[in-house]
C-alpha cells in the first residue's frame, strides 16, 4: 500500500516539476542569450547553439525553483482534498508520506551539484570555443551593423570601418583607436583598406591587420606608410572566471596559480616588461650615459659611438644612438641614429641607415620573445629610395635575459609566478621601476583574490546545492500546513527562505572575495549559516505538523 501510495505522489510531483521545468527554462534561456545576441551580433544557428551551451546553467537555478514548486502545489493540493488527513487516520505519519518529495529533493541535488561541478563549466567552455571559432565572422558583422567593434575582453582597442566585407576579410576607411586607461584616447592608426586575419592560439586569437596606406597620429609619434602590419589579441568573449572551472580545475589553479589564464597573462605582462627594462640597462651600460632627467643622453667621449649588437635570424643588426628612452613596452632611440644590418652567418653588411627616430619592442610569445626594430624615415647609404619604415624583425635578446629567463621559467614553459611577483630585486640586482612595481602589485593581488575566489566558489556551490534539499521541504511542509489557503501562497513564503540562503551566498562570496584571504573563514560562515538557518526551519515546520 505505502508503495502504490508513494509512486502516486511522485508520479504527480514528478510530472509538476517536469512542466515548470520545462516552462523555466525556456524563459531563463532566452533572456540569458539576449544579452550575447546584441553584444556580439549572432546568427540564427550561433543563437542555437549557444542555448544549448548555456543550458545547464539555467538548470542549475530551474531544478531547484521547480522541484520547490511541485512540492507545495503537490502536497497543498494533497492536503486540501483531505487525501493527507485519511493517510493520517490510517496510521500513516508525516514523515513516510514526504518520503516521495524527499527522494525528488535529494535528486535535484546531486543534479544541481553534478551541474555545477562538472556540466556547465564543460559546456561554458563549449560555448567559448564556439565564439572563438566565430570570431571573424562576429567582428565583421559588428562592425557592418555598428560600424564599430571594440576588441574583448578589455575593449583597450576600438576598431571602426566604413565598409566591411567578411568574405574577402577586407575593411575599407579604418580607424583604429588605442585607449589608454580604457577612458582617453592614446594612438589613433587610420588606413584607406585593412586586410584583418586571424590566429588561433589556446586561450585567444590574434589579429593580424595588414593596413594599406596607413597613417599613425599620438601624442608621442606620427608617421605614415603605404603597407604596415600591426597585431592585437582578440580575447575570450565570456572571459576565463573561475566559476566558469570544473572542481578538478580549481584543485589544479589552487596548486599552481600560473594555470589560470588572467594571472599567467599578468606574468607574462611583467616578465615582458622586466625583459624590456633589462634590454635598455644593458643597452645604456655598453654606451657611456650621462642622466638628463627623465630623457638619458649617450655621451660624447672616449668610449661614444660604442655599438650595440643584436643578433637575429636572418639578419643581424648593430647600432648606435644619441638618446636611449624607455617608454611602456618600448625602447625609444632618437637623436643620431646609425643602423647597419648584416647577414648573421657571413658577416656580410646588407645594408646602412640613418635616421632621427628609432625602437625596440618585443614581439611573438612574451616568454621566448623576438625583438623588432623600427626605423622611422630611415636614409639608406647609398640609395635614393625614401622609406617612411622599415622593420627588421627576428632579433634575440642578449644571453642576459636568456640566463635570467632560466630562473624564471619552468621547463614546463611556466612562470614561477611567487618568484616573479615578489624576487625580482635579489634576481636581477636592480630595483625595479615603478611601472614594474605596479604590475608586480597587480600581480599579487590577483593571486591573493583568485585563492579567496576558488575557495569561495566552491563553498557557494556546495551550499546551494545542499540547501535544495531544505528548499524543497519547506515548500512541501508549507503546502500541507496551507492547505485552507491559496496553494500558490505556500509556494510565495518558500520562497523566502530560499531568497534568503542565496543572499547568504552572495554576501559570503563578496566578503571573500573583496577582502581576501583575512575574511575568507567570515565568508564561509555566512553562507553555511544560510544553509543552517534553512535546516532549523525544516526541523520547526515537521515539528508543527507532527505534533498537530
Amino acid at each position: 500500500m505505502l508503495f502504490t501510495l508513494h509512486r502516486y505522489i511522485f508520479r504527480e510531483l514528478f510530472r509538476v516539476f517536469l512542466l515548470a521545468a520545462v516552462g523555466l527554462t525556456l524563459i531563463l534561456s532566452l533572456g540569458s542569450i539576449l544579452q550575447p545576441v546584441q553584444e556580439f551580433g549572432l546568427g540564427s544557428r550561433q543563437v542555437l547553439r549557444l542555448m544549448v551551451y548555456f543550458l545547464p546553467i539555467t538548470l542549475t537555478f530551474v531544478l531547484p525553483m521547480a522541484a520547490l514548486f511541485a512540492g507545495a502545489l503537490v502536497y497543498g493540493r494533497f492536503a486540501s482534498d483531505n487525501e493527507f488527513d485519511a493517510c493520517r487516520a490510517t496510521g500513516i505519519s508525516v514523515l513516510t508520506l514526504v518520503y516521495p518529495g524527499l527522494a525528488l529533493a535529494i535528486v535535484v541535488a546531486i543534479a544541481n551539484l553534478l551541474l555545477s561541478f562538472y556540466v556547465m563549466p564543460v559546456f561554458v567552455h563549449r560555448a567559448e570555443q564556439s565564439f572563438k571559432a566565430d570570431a571573424k565572422q562576429i567582428l565583421f558583422r559588428n562592425i557592418q551593423r555598428r560600424r564599430y567593434y571594440p576588441l574583448p575582453p578589455d575593449e583597450k582597442y576600438l576598431i571602426y570601418a566604413d565598409r566591411a566585407d567578411s568574405e574577402s576579410g577586407t575593411l575599407w576607411g579604418v580607424i583604429v583607436a588605442n585607449m589608454k586607461d580604457y577612458k582617453e584616447i592614446e594612438e589613433i592608426i587610420t588606413a584607406e583598406k585593412a586586410k584583418i586575419d586571424f590566429i588561433a592560439h589556446d586561450k585567444f586569437n590574434e589579429v593580424q591587420i595588414l593596413a594599406y596606406n596607413q597613417r599613425t597620429m599620438g601624442a608621442e609619434v606620427e608617421g605614415q606608410a603605404e603597407w604596415l602590419p600591426f597585431t592585437f589579441e582578440f580575447g575570450l568573449l565570456l572571459g576565463d572566471d573561475i566559476k566558469f572551472k570544473q572542481i578538478d580545475e580549481m584543485k589544479r589553479i589552487q596548486a599552481d596559480l600560473g594555470r589560470f589564464y588572467p594571472i599567467e597573462k599578468l606574468a607574462r605582462d611583467t616578465y615582458a616588461q622586466l625583459t624590456v627594462e633589462l634590454l635598455e640597462q644593458d643597452i645604456k651600460g655598453r654606451l657611456t650615459v650621462i642622466g638628463e632627467g627623465d630623457e638619458t643622453a649617450l655621451a660624447a667621449s672616449e668610449n661614444a659611438g660604442n655599438s650595440y649588437d643584436l643578433l637575429g635570424e636572418p639578419n643581424s643588426v648593430r647600432f648606435t644612438a644619441s638618446q636611449c628612452v624607455l617608454r611602456d613596452m618600448q625602447i625609444d632611440l632618437s637623436g643620431e641614429v646609425v643602423v647597419t644590418e648584416y647577414n648573421t652567418d657571413s658577416k656580410q653588411t646588407l645594408h646602412t641607415f640613418t635616421c632621427t627616430q628609432a625602437s625596440l619592442h618585443l614581439e611573438g610569445d612574451k616568454l621566448t620573445p623576438t625583438l623588432t626594430m623600427e626605423l622611422r624615415t630611415p636614409e639608406e647609404e647609398g640609395s635614393v629610395q625614401l622609406r617612411m619604415w622599415y622593420f627588421i624583425r627576428g632579433l634575440i635578446p642578449p644571453q642576459a635575459m636568456q640566463a635570467m629567463a632560466e630562473q624564471l621559467i619552468t621547463e614546463s614553459g611556466s612562470v614561477r609566478i611567487e618568484k616573479l611577483a615578489s624576487g625580482l630585486s635579489e634576481l636581477t640586482g636592480l630595483p625595479p621601476s615603478a611601472k614594474l612595481e605596479d604590475l608586480q602589485k597587480v600581480l599579487l593581488k590577483e593571486m591573493r583574490k583568485t585563492r579567496a575566489e576558488i575557495k569561495s566558489e566552491i563553498h557557494s556551490r556546495l551550499v546551494f546545492g545542499t540547501g535544495c534539499v531544505p528548499m524543497i521541504l519547506i515548500g512541501i511542509g508549507l503546502g500541507l500546513i496551507r492547505k485552507g489557503g491559496h496553494l500558490l501562497t505556500a509556494f510565495g513564503a518558500s520562497c523566502i527562505p530560499a531568497a534568503l540562503l542565496i543572499v547568504c551566498i552572495m554576501s559570503g562570496k563578496q566578503l571573500t572575495e573583496n577582502l581576501g584571504a583575512a575574511q575568507t573563514v567570515s565568508g564561509v560562515t555566512i553562507m553555511w549559516a544560510g544553509l543552517g538557518f534553512l535546516s532549523l526551519l525544516v526541523v520547526m515546520i515537521y515539528g508543527r505538523l507532527l505534533r498537530h
